[in-house]
């Protein structure tokens, strides 16, 4: 009989955070560790592996573990948040190195990238990058250390082809990194497609439970910017709380079934949305008008995530009249929560967003479709 390990599909090992048990107690659930600093042993060596908290920690471990199995990487790495996660993974190339990255994309990242790396000696230029040939223009051979994919893009949703980008990143000797936080590996697995790096803003669908600020790479290989990335994560401090990482692994859990809900309910409201009277569009790959669609359904995999954008007939005054009628859908930032959002995009992103000011973004929940469609429809319609 042989005993290799079977290779478990991606819902068992989400469910069982990779079935791994604690030896010291047989608990099916990894015990959470908040020790800061440990016992050295007699011949003053660290023969655990484990020296003080900052650098490392196992319960980080034990999520980064689950992280890497989910994406097929070889290795992860936890963050305090998404931005701190990408930001290590820039610093990381080093100074003159050049960037290409989305002109819409994470409005966080896009503000460091315009405004704070320049000042590190980083360059970047901002493009299109659902246009493989506006990535292939903006590459300079020698100095394009980096391309940042964002597909779907928040939040206006826009795929981007991953296998394409990193055939053009490879050519220039350049690394492919993919920020997939709105895909997730259930619906996407950009490594697969030939990515070296996935970037998760763990705070949204990973954790699921708005409880939790956190942020993940993945990567193909163990290679040199790894390492980098990780001695950057330990000499900035950069390292996700043992507790949130505790709280992220728990919700990784069920990360398959929330995924898949909220899927199934944002392209049934898209659907019905598409014929409001209140809505002038709908921005969501899994409608066949979509500009992406067809590349999102060879992309991804059962659904297609669970954002949408709609842009509000009457202009910005009527969507963020629209927003102040909800009752059921929370007004708030962020997303990928088992709660249904809604956000008036610009008024957040503020002066110089690319976001059009008549846009709706819709974190769309595990609620009932018919109370999430009761609720949005009387909003829009006055």
């Amino acid at each position: 009989m042989s005993t290799d390990k079977p290779a478990w599909r991606l819902s068992t090992l989400a469910a069982q955070a990779l079935g791994k048990i604690d030896e010291a107690t047989r608990a099916i659930v990894p015990p959470l560790h908040v020790a800061t600093t440990f016992i050295r042993d007699p011949d003053n060596l660290y023969r655990s592996g484990n020296i003080y908290g900052r650098p490392d920690n196992e319960t980080a471990r034990e999520g980064e573990a689950v992280i890497a199995a989910l994406e097929e990487g070889a290795s992860a790495l936890l963050f305090g948040s998404g931005v701190s996660a990408a930001v290590a993974l820039c610093l990381a190339l080093g100074p003159g190195a050049h960037i290409v990255a989305p002109k819409v994309m994470y409005w966080s990242l896009r503000n460091w990238l315009v405004n704070e790396a320049p000042a590190l000696g980083l360059s970047v230029d901002l493009v299109a990058t659902e246009d493989l040939n506006e990535i292939a223009a903006a590459m300079k051979p020698g100095r394009t250390k980096l391309v940042w994919l964002e597909t779907p893009s928040n939040p206006l949703w826009s795929i981007s082809d991953i296998a394409g980008a990193a055939a053009i990143a490879h050519r220039a000797g350049a690394k492919l990194a993919v920020d997939s936080t709105c895909a997730t590996p259930v619906l996407t697995r950009p490594l697969t497609l030939g990515a070296d790096i996935v970037m998760h803003s763990a705070t949204k669908y990973l954790n699921g439970h708005s409880d939790v600020i956190a942020g993940a790479l993945a990567f193909a290989a163990e290679d040199a910017l790894s390492a980098r990335a990780r001695r950057i994560r330990a000499a900035h401090g950069l390292i996700l709380g043992p507790f949130e990482a505790f709280l992220l692994i728990r919700g990784m859990r069920t990360l398959h079934l929330r995924v898949r809900a909220a899927s199934e309910n944002a392209a049934e409201l898209a659907r019905r949305l598409s014929g409001h009277a209140g809505v002038v569009e709908v921005l969501y790959p899994g409608l066949p008008n979509h500009r992406g669609h067809d590349l999102a359904h060879r992309q991804m995999s059962g659904g297609f995530g669970g954002m949408l954008s709609i842009r509000a007939a009457g202009g910005e005054a009527a969507a963020i009249a629209a927003a102040a009628r909800v009752s059921l859908w929370k007004r708030a930032t962020s997303l990928g929560g088992v709660e249904s959002l809604i956000e008036h995009r610009a008024s957040i992103e503020g002066p110089g967003s690319p976001c059009p000011p008549d846009l709706l973004r819709l974190s769309v929940g595990v609620e009932d479709v018919e109370d999430l469609w009761r609720d949005l429809s009387q909003a829009l319609a006055g």
